[in-house]
């Protein structure tokens, strides 16, 4: 099995990610005109627009380039900006390289990131990924939690001239050279056509990026992107991308086997035959998923620490991962990915160690546990065998009325975590957007960080140690080190796997190339000759 580095995408809507039937296209690495061309099965994404995109990650970083981006050994290189500055972490100041347009010609500047990052904040124009520019100051006078916007541009952003501009932050920042790297679509530049109107845009979205979108989206259809000649960024590998959408991602998986696609994410339950099915042409890349055991903290009967602990020892972690997901995974021992630079692995000890025993003896101590325990997890997404696995190890170990109980689909899912219509534990993962601890922490662990009721559990210490982590990390990580150990004191949810992300690839491709942020890079695949 490939074991290489790549990372989070979609954050919490990993189910939506496996939900990929085909309009199935042909595998191929060249045209008849000698065009190199690949396919690539997808979600149909329904919306396009950087930031709103919510499954359209591979899309978006093939039409759009970011400010920066992270290589696999986890370099910062510059791609749109020459340079981002400054003294204080606070105050950012961004400087554009020259000679870069949008596929309408347009000349990308200073003033198309200002105008895209204020119609991203802007309220009224709900954007789905307005968070990922919460930290810019003015971003709550277009975005306030109540009532109606006070303006329309945040008060944070200044136009310096064509090629610079200037982002204050609510506090200092390490980070921020991170957030504006390939992941986070809704930091890319939209052209001035965009802001005339947002729907049309989103039908013909264009974009600075290496690809450009050939014909209108429609939905449930094929989506060709074609290399843009006049792209200033390194000439991508292939001259053309078909993103061929799916609602079952087995058929995706079975298309790449039949040679009728390239590309295709495994889903879960191909995961422990892929890599003897597709041999060299299965890739499981590290990345900074990570999955808990979200428990129902507004229920008393989980306020006891030690019955929140007693749930973690009784998971039997290296089994279900051996069974479940072919050793793909990693058992969770702290709070982030260890593939996010300084988490500390091992921390969490003893908790995250499979001991029935000890497990049983730490329930009884906390005064047992009364009434059935039902997981609820979102139906639909092959997550049943691992949701059935947990409820059996908590029902034979703890001797609860445990069983797992899936929702019609995931949106009936999300509206009921949401509003706390669940008594039992329930899924919850994140799939982090930067290879940073803050990008997994902040969406757990602070409140409106991303991912809305992944636990829930807030404290302000920890919100405190964050900030104070945000502020003065040197670049490693370690300063994350003292979240990390006041999270442990009150244990909240179990956290359960490091996930890798798995692709299989057909004989038109001889090498999948990724980074520690973002999906497969496409503009680098490696072709067969």
């Amino acid at each position: 099995m490939r074991r290489k580095q790549r990372t989070a995408t979609a954050g919490v809507l990993l189910v939506a990610a496996m939900a990929l039937t085909a309009c199935a296209t042909g595998g191929s690495d060249a045209a008849d005109d000698g065009t190199r061309a690949i396919t690539m099965g997808v979600t149909d994404p329904g919306t396009l627009t950087p930031g709103r995109q919510l499954v359209a990650y591979d899309f978006n970083m093939a039409v759009w380039a970011p400010l920066t981006f992270l290589e696999s050994d986890g370099t910062l290189t510059y791609v749109q900006a020459e340079s981002i500055e400054s003294d204080d972490n606070t105050t950012w100041t961004i400087t554009l390289k020259d000679g870069w347009t949008f596929h309408d010609g347009t000349p990308v500047t200073a003033q198309s990131y200002v105008d895209s990052w204020n119609t991203v904040a802007y309220g009224p124009n709900a954007f789905e990924n307005s968070g990922q520019v919460a930290n810019i100051v003015g971003y709550t006078d277009l975005n306030p939690a109540e009532g109606e916007p006070t303006g329309t541009e945040m008060s944070g952003l200044t136009v310096v001239d064509d090629s610079t501009f200037t982002v204050e932050l609510i506090g200092p920042d390490s980070q921020f050279p991170l957030q504006v790297s390939q992941a986070q679509t809704a930091m890319y530049p939209m052209p001035e056509s965009a802001f005339d109107d947002l729907d049309a845009y989103n039908t013909h979205p264009i974009g600075n990026g290496p690809f450009e979108l050939q014909d209108d989206y429609v939905e449930n259809e094929p989506m060709v992107v074609t290399a843009y000649e006049d792209y200033a960024g390194d000439e991508p590998t292939t001259d053309q991308i078909t993103f061929v959408p799916y609602t079952d991602d087995t058929t995706a998986y079975t298309d790449v086997q039949a040679g009728n696609l390239d590309i295709s994410s495994v889903p879960a339950s191909r995961l422990p035959q892929a890599d003897e099915e597709f041999g060299d042409s299965f890739y499981s890349f590290e990345a900074p998923g990570i999955s808990y055991l979200g428990l129902p903290l507004w229920d008393e009967r989980y306020q006891d620490v030690r019955v929140r602990q007693a749930i973690s020892m009784a998971i039997d972690r290296e089994t279900i991962n051996d069974v479940i997901y072919g050793g793909a995974y990693t058992p969770a021992t702290a709070f982030t990915p260890a593939i996010e630079p300084g988490t500390p692995e091992g921390i969490c000890g003893e908790l995250c160690e499979y001991d029935p025993e000890a497990a049983k003896a730490l329930l009884d101590e906390a005064g047992g546990f009364e009434g059935s325990m039902e997981i609820y997890f979102p139906g639909g997404g092959g997550l049943d065998e691992f949701y059935n696995a947990i409820a059996n190890n908590l029902r034979q170990n703890l001797g609860v009325d445990a069983t797992a109980v899936p929702s019609a689909d995931w949106a009936e899912f999300s509206d009921k975590r949401t509003a706390s219509d669940i008594d039992g534990p329930f899924f919850s993962r994140w799939g982090a957007l930067y290879p940073s601890q803050q990008a997994t922490l902040r969406p757990f662990f602070v409140e409106n960080g991303g991912c809305a009721n992944c636990i829930p559990w807030y404290d302000e210490s920890v919100k405190a140690a964050i900030d104070t982590a945000d502020a003065t990390d040197p670049g490693d990580g370690s300063a994350y080190a003292d979240v990390q150990e006041l999270i442990l004191e009150e244990f909240p949810a179990p956290p359960l796997f490091f996930e890798t992300y798995s692709y299989v690839t057909s004989d038109a491709i001889s090498e999948l190339v990724t980074s520690p942020v973002g999906n497969p890079r496409l503009t680098h695949v490696e072709l067969a000759d």
